[in-house]
């Protein structure tokens, strides 16, 4: 082998499609831009104009309310955690915080804390350190003899 016979594999790129050139291209006259108007020329990208008629997004009332002070927590369930333990991911012994989740992989970010929700079973005797949990949570973690850290009135 030679370097001036190194080539790519057959059909491995494609030439581009070279529009305007004629008619009998298949890509002639307009290019592929259809016929006429604002839209034909470049440049131009419209989002939500209907030609002056009034946009739907302005002809529809407005609906509900978007609270900028609410809270957005990570919900992890019981079962999750009891599972990064069994794969040793989780240290049972240590305290179940935000931190220790996020680095075990069971949640990908933070935002403003994590839930305890009570799906699945938990059998280790941990102690956890969260924003909120559900009631059932508690107890699940109760008896199975760990504890729970929550900030006042977080759980309900």
């Amino acid at each position: 082998m030679k370097l001036n016979e190194i080539k790519d594999n057959e059909g491995s790129s494609k030439d581009r499609i070279r529009v305007g050139r004629g008619i009998g291209s298949g890509k002639g006259k307009t290019g592929g831009r259809g016929v006429k108007g604002q839209k034909a020329r470049s440049g131009v990208a419209i989002n939500g104009f209907e030609g002056g008629q009034m946009p739907i997004y302005r002809r529809l009332p407005k609906r509900g309310f978007n609270n900028i002070f609410s809270s957005d927590f990570v919900i992890v369930s019981l079962g999750r955690i009891q599972a990064a333990i069994d794969a040793k991911k989780l240290d049972a012994s240590a305290t179940i915080d935000a931190a220790s989740l996020k680095a075990a992989g069971v949640i990908r970010r933070e935002k403003d804390g994590v839930r305890i929700l009570a799906d699945g079973e938990l059998k280790a005797k941990v102690s956890i350190e969260a924003a909120g949990a559900s009631k059932a949570a508690v107890e699940k973690i109760e008896k199975a003899g760990g504890s729970i850290k929550l900030p006042e009135a977080a759980a309900e």
